[in-house]
């Protein structure tokens, strides 16, 4: 299909951007042929009159865990019990794959136009991104890592990674998880929140260096990029210097630790999402520990601690939800960019600018995608308020594009005990 799309306030995902007036995109087919002055419609387009709404880039959520929908829950589950439930037969496993295309479709349909997962159930994040590329149904762009691979002990172990016993089998199971054509490798370095079991402990080193070490080699080998789950500073240390790519969600950093960001050329996948309930909510709410709310605040502290202190010294931050967790759920991206925005300080702009834009560099996907500009892919949403104003714009997209694929009058089904909590900190 070709549009032409005019009377729209574009924000175009820049550092700088500022709204202009008086301009028409032009889409053809996938792509972003053009954006031209003056409200015309060229012969052989469909024109859209968006009477002065906004049209911005699609988000790009860089952290999510699509088979979990993020609905509460009264205790913690067996995970690996789980997962060894659920892909016990086809029935079941037919099941997970609905439900990992539906939280795709979420996605979408709340503005996520590019999605990157980080631990999934064995291979199906990669069958859903090859579904949605082939046009069999509606999504967002999918970067997969599919399963992770941790330790005996270690975070998810057994439910969505592999548990390697030695240097060589953690290469070994890249391999393996490279056989399913994935877009990256997800390390768990660190154990998180609930690993925990005493007050002080979240963020234990449970990775190896040697493992994280032949791990990042293999990867590389196959030239796929490294992302670590990490929430200690003796965690980031080790993904640093063993050769992660991504640090996802952070711990507090010191001199040296902010020296191999950059000595490595590495990023921060920031995730304030998940940590907050732990952290902020009423235990009466969150149904966690004392302890577990303890271990909350020092993680959600230390990820906006290491926020701030990489972007202070221009190191690469970028946003995800980390989906999957119980209250965060999978339209909820536009929360990610107001927590930046509220505990890092940044600007309404330049949240935007980070879930668009930085997150597409971040993810090696810049000149594709992020931005509104001619040749890039037609990943663009539309709301009806400013999201430069006030974040909570996003909260209601009024028009998808994905790759040129117009969705009109988008809506998700949303959870109100969900929507009722987190509003309290909005």
């Amino acid at each position: 299909m070709k549009y032409a799309l005019i009377h729209a306030i574009l924000l175009d995902g820049s550092e700088n951007m500022e709204p202009r007036e008086g301009l028409t995109v032009l889409v053809n087919g996938e792509i972003i042929e053009a954006i031209v002055p003056g409200d015309i419609c060229p012969a052989g387009y469909e024109g859209i009159d968006l009477k002065g709404q906004y049209l911005m880039p699609g988000l790009i959520n860089l952290h999510t865990h699509l088979p979990s929908g993020g609905k509460p829950r009264k205790k913690q589950p067996d995970n690996a019990k789980l997962v060894r439930l659920v892909t016990s037969n086809a029935l079941l496993r037919r099941a997970v794959q609905a439900i990992t295309e539906s939280s795709a479709r979420t996605e979408l349909f709340s503005g996520v136009t590019t999605l990157r997962t980080v631990g999934g159930v064995q291979s199906f994040d990669g069958l859903a991104r090859d579904r949605i590329l082939k046009g069999e149904i509606a999504g967002p762009r999918i970067m997969a890592a599919n399963m992770a691979v941790s330790v005996p002990g270690g975070h998810m172990a057994g439910s969505l990674a592999y548990e390697a016993t030695s240097p060589e089998e953690a290469a070994d199971y890249v391999r393996l998880i490279a056989k399913d054509r994935p877009d990256l490798i997800k390390l768990m370095i660190t154990g998180g929140v609930l690993d925990a079991r005493v007050r002080g402990e979240p963020g234990e080193v449970k990775m190896p260096p040697e493992y994280v070490k032949a791990a990042c080699d293999a990867a590389h080998a196959l030239h796929l990029p490294v992302a670590a789950h990490v929430e200690s500073p003796e965690g980031v240390r080790v993904a640093l210097e063993n050769g992660v790519d991504t640090i996802e969600h952070g711990a507090r950093p010191d001199g040296e630790i902010l020296a191999l960001f950059r000595e490595r050329g590495a990023a921060l996948v920031a995730t304030l999402s998940p940590a907050l309930p732990y952290a902020l909510f009423d235990r009466a709410v969150s149904g966690v520990s004392e302890t577990e709310q303890y271990n909350g605040d020092v993680v959600f502290r230390g990820i906006i601690d290491c926020a701030r202190a990489c972007l202070e010294n221009g190191i690469p931050v970028g946003l995800g939800t980390d989906t999957g967790c119980p209250y965060i759920t999978h339209y909820d991206m536009w929360r990610e960019l107001n927590y930046f925005h509220r505990f890092c300080g940044v600007t309404n702009a330049f949240a935007l600018h980070t879930a668009t834009l930085r997150n597409a560099r971040i993810a090696g996907i810049d000149s594709v995608t992020g931005s509104i500009e001619p040749g890039k892919s037609a990943d663009m949403i539309v709301t009806r308020r400013n999201p430069l104003e006030d974040l909570g714009a996003l909260r209601h997209v009024r028009m998808v594009f994905a790759r040129g694929r117009l969705f009109r009058d988008v809506k998700v089904k949303k959870m109100p005990r969900v929507e009722r909590e987190l509003d309290k900190f909005v």
